[in-house]
């Protein structure tokens, strides 16, 4: 193993800027990584390891134990497992380590929890309300945007004006990890667009390229759409807590459910992994059962 040449801070300072520079990985996901590397790191000192290769695994299931005890829950252990078993390929890389000791380490099961939706009727009274001032054609758009496309909400803020192409109806968005997809555009969605571009210049500042901005003129904050979309869905009598996520979780349901192809699905939504797609085939077969357990002449209840 080569010569250490730093503290455990600087290795995850070194870490980071290897996610940042060579893997160009968002500002995000960044800070997420610290968090996670800084509790580990917390506990390292406290137990008197003054260097990442002194961590066993052993330990590494201590430290787990004693998060766990903490109350924290299984998936914010996955994510910091994960953390921890990165900046060990990095060391591993870096020759600042001999092994990985979080690997083969696993957090305490999730139970996975099915991601709300809206039906169908749901959304066609939050989607087909009128919108009487810029500021509701915009959240208008924004709305049919993410239904449409099944948008993540940091993918939506980050949309520039050139993004959208209405000659092929599709837009050019960048997802986690700097990654770039093509998506298509719905009907709905274009003429919700069209009819907010007509305004945006009402409000937009003269240099902003920001698709979507807030009433200062430039690019929207992520808070704002949330708290608009709250008070959107009371408006309309909607009793549900409705956020960005629910209508990408509603697209992927809905589309799903009409087309059966996971696949494409994974494609539009852009997962890295087809398992992150299939919960919403368990959100299809609660559908599927609810459809059975009505038609079904040996299902149905008697009277």
């Amino acid at each position: 193993m080569g010569a250490d040449h730093g503290t455990l801070q600087e290795w995850i300072e070194r870490f980071l800027d290897h996610l940042r520079l060579e893997r160009h990985l968002a500002d995000n996901t960044l800070s997420n990584y610290a968090r996670d590397l800084e509790r580990t790191k917390a506990w390292c000192v406290e137990n008197q390891l003054n260097r990442w290769s002194d961590l066993t695994q052993h330990q590494v299931r201590a430290y787990v134990a004693s998060r766990h005890r903490k109350g924290i829950s299984g998936k914010s252990l996955q994510r910091e497992l994960s953390s921890l078993r990165s900046l060990f390929r990095y060391l591993l890389r870096e020759d600042q380590a001999e092994s990985n000791p979080a690997t083969g380490v696993r957090a305490p099961k999730v139970q996975r929890k099915l991601p709300a939706t809206l039906d169908a009727d749901q959304l066609g009274r939050m989607l087909d309300a009128p919108a009487d001032d810029p500021i509701e054609l915009r959240d208008l758009a924004i709305m049919e945007l993410f239904y449409s496309s099944g948008l993540r909400l940091a993918e939506l803020v980050s949309l520039d004006t050139r993004d959208i192409d209405f000659n092929d109806t599709t837009l050019e968005v960048t997802g986690k990890g700097s990654k770039t997809r093509r998506v298509p555009v719905g009907r709905k969605a274009q003429e919700a667009i069209r009819a907010w571009l007509e305004v945006r210049g009402d409000i937009a500042a003269m240099d902003e390229t920001a698709l979507f901005v807030g009433t200062r003129g430039k690019r929207i904050n992520p808070r704002t759409i949330q708290d608009r979309m709250k008070r959107w869905a009371i408006k309309q009598g909607i009793p549900r807590n409705i956020h960005p996520h629910m209508l990408r979780h509603s697209f992927a349901s809905h589309l799903l459910e009409s087309s059966g192809d996971l696949r494409a699905v994974q494609e539009l939504l852009g997962h890295a992994d087809i398992s992150t797609t299939q919960i919403y085939t368990h959100l299809d077969f609660q559908h599927l059962a609810q459809v059975y357990d009505k038609a079904h002449p040996r299902a149905k209840k008697k009277k």
